[in-house]
């Protein structure tokens, strides 16, 4: 069970994965020592899983962001999930999901026309309902 203190190390930590365990102390009241100690027991246990970096995809050319529900035409889902795999530089997440649809997919673009292109292929494999992303 985590107490106040692993809370405030792990939204300190989400906020900037790279700050010194000395600055982490001090915005947790630790040491330190105590700071990198807890941060060693939560990733030992689990709980900190790994740490990442937050891309922007608009500096890297990719100004469409793309929701679409999936519908599979068939109970056999693996020719969408391996078209799916050949689209990395698109897919940014690809959940299966409950409800109305079977996944929810989550795409960027650098153009209408790269989006056209990769639902026309899309299309062969399942169906879909887009939504595009207007603001976050």
């Amino acid at each position: 069970m985590l107490d106040h203190t692993d809370v405030q190390i792990l939204e300190e930590l989400s906020k900037n994965s790279r700050i010194t365990m000395k600055e982490l102390g001090e915005k947790v009241h630790l040491t330190g020592q105590a700071a990198a100690s807890r941060v060693a027991k939560l990733e030992d246990n689990g709980v900190i899983e790994g740490y990442t970096i937050k891309v922007n995809q608009v500096k890297l050319g990719c100004y469409i962001h793309a929701l679409l529900n999936i519908y599979t035409k068939s109970t056999h889902h693996q020719p969408y999930l391996s078209f799916i795999k050949t689209q990395e530089k698109f897919v940014i997440n690809n959940y299966k999901i409950s409800g109305d649809g079977c996944y929810l997919l989550e795409c960027r673009f650098p153009s209408n026309e790269m989006l056209d292109q990769f639902l026309v292929v899309l299309n062969k494999h399942v169906n879909y309902k887009l939504s595009i992303v207007i603001n976050k």
